[in-house]
């Protein structure tokens, strides 16, 4: 009896460790921006500069390929350590989503953000420049 059970959790520990595996391959970055805003789900502002006037910065990102709903993480980097982590659903195969931050003056320098899947996989990573105005 114990065997049997053994068996059946080990079987479907299986399956569902496959299913998982199958659903975070298949995902990728089909477009990641850095923009001042949003307008009917679409990124405003878009840029790889930003000047320290603008107090919020969004990632915005479209995700193919999922097969069932799963997660993806912004993680935003600045002076290569961590600023933010954000967990982001993706609940179908074809999604846009997207996060923002707050910015600091005292924070001009090289950005990064990286979107990560559940499992930890890095799909795509991109910098952009936050910079004081008195640089043009």
């Amino acid at each position: 009896m114990v065997a049997r059970f053994a068996l059946t959790f080990l079987l479907l520990f299986l399956l569902f460790s496959a299913s998982f595996a199958q659903a975070e391959a298949g995902v990728s970055v089909v477009e990641m921006k850095f923009c001042t805003g949003l307008e009917n789900r679409q990124p405003v502002g878009a840029s790889s500069q930003f000047f320290n006037a603008v107090d919020k910065i969004y990632c915005y990102t479209r995700i193919q390929g999922a097969v069932e709903t799963t997660t993806v993480r912004h993680v935003w980097y600045f002076d290569e350590k961590e600023k933010a982590d954000v967990e982001l659903p993706v609940r179908s195969s074809s999604w846009r989503t997207w996060s923002s931050k707050r910015m600091l003056l005292e924070w001009a320098g090289v950005w990064r953000v990286e979107v990560v899947t559940a499992d930890g996989t890095v799909l795509l990573s991109k910098e952009f420049v936050y910079k004081p105005m008195t640089e043009r």
